[in-house]
């Protein structure tokens, strides 16, 4: 057998199979190969015009960047039309390696690893990334059942800042970004946002309008959870008191865990303006993670259809990426 046929246990779930990089060019080996790959994807029924969504077209070989022609409202397409991959030059097989990369990259891909491999710019690297986070569904259920809830933060070290970026307010999370997230138990699925406060009106909000009134939830002392609408269990770290019977957070704070490692290993910096993108990306590999590679790609490929992120949107009202002095090469 060879090593990529070899099946791999999905954690607490079934075998899933990967895709080796040998593999992947063999079943990607130009441009056009890719986009036939994502037409498939996109329109497994056939293809249907993205602007009128008749299924009246024809393909119209003579035009390069839009093989498609709708019959009824008579306007060229292609694969990319009404994607996040709308209006890129990026060739179809670059961002099949790309999707390749960030499925298959645990603690995610940087936009220097990007630029490198795929010989783009930086800056292309990262709009290209940012692109891609889009793609990744958002968690609509309600969860239920048993559910752990913790937040974690976010942010640089005080003591690794220039002096004029020092907030000198402390210690502990000062100058960090909130997140509070929920694991389901059951499901192993997990769902974060970023909050502005961790205040008992926040965190609650939070746990109402993402679980089902009949759900058991578990969380650390804070008082924040107090009076909580739903079945309620708590641990207390403080005493160093981590696991009672089933009132524990770790489940949680293993994906916590992974997402600080990718943090602090490959990214370095999570600006509070882009934080939200991470967090899909991590939560959206997470819950994605017991299927095939292939699956978990092609999952990402229909997730970027009817979203769009101009370049000029994801820089608005501040920096495209952190200052040269914040990144680490």
């Amino acid at each position: 057998m060879r090593r990529g046929d070899m099946a791999h246990k999905a954690p607490g779930k079934h075998y899933r199979n990967g895709i080796t990089i040998p593999e992947l060019f063999s079943r990607f080996p130009d441009d056009e190969a890719a986009e036939e790959w994502f037409v498939n994807t996109r329109w497994p029924d056939g293809v249907r015009c993205p602007h009128c969504g008749s299924d009246n077209v024809k393909e119209n070989s003579a035009h390069k960047t839009m093989p498609f022609r709708c019959n009824s409202c008579k306007k060229h397409f292609s694969a990319k039309t009404g994607t996040v991959m709308h209006g890129s030059k990026i060739g179809f097989q670059k961002w099949v390696i790309a999707l390749y990369l960030v499925t298959t990259s645990l603690k995610g891909v940087s936009s220097m690893k990007l630029h490198r491999d795929l010989g783009v710019t930086q800056k292309t690297a990262w709009h290209m990334l940012s692109r891609i986070r889009e793609s990744y569904a958002e968690v609509n259920d309600l969860f239920e059942g048993e559910i752990e809830v913790d937040e974690s933060y976010f942010g640089g070290k005080e003591s690794n800042k220039h002096a004029h970026k020092k907030l000198n307010a402390g210690r502990g999370t000062v100058g960090k970004t909130a997140v509070v997230g929920m694991k389901n138990r059951e499901t192993n699925k997990v769902q974060a946002e970023v909050v502005e406060a961790t205040d008992k009106e926040t965190l609650q909000a939070f746990v109402v309008e993402n679980t089902t009134s009949g759900s058991t939830v578990y969380t650390d002392e804070a008082r924040a959870y107090s009076g909580l609408p739903r079945e309620h269990q708590a641990v207390s770290h403080s005493v160093g008191d981590w696991v009672r019977d089933q009132a524990h957070t770790n489940g949680l704070e293993s994906f916590w865990a992974m997402m600080k490692r990718g943090y602090m290993g490959v990214y370095h910096h999570f600006s509070p303006k882009h934080l939200h993108r991470y967090i899909n990306e991590f939560s959206g590999r997470h819950n994605d993670r017991s299927n095939d590679t292939i699956a978990q790609m092609k999952s990402m490929a229909q997730g970027m259809v009817g979203k769009r992120l101009r370049y000029s949107d994801l820089i608005a009202g501040g920096p495209a990426y952190p200052p040269i002095d914040e990144i680490r090469f």
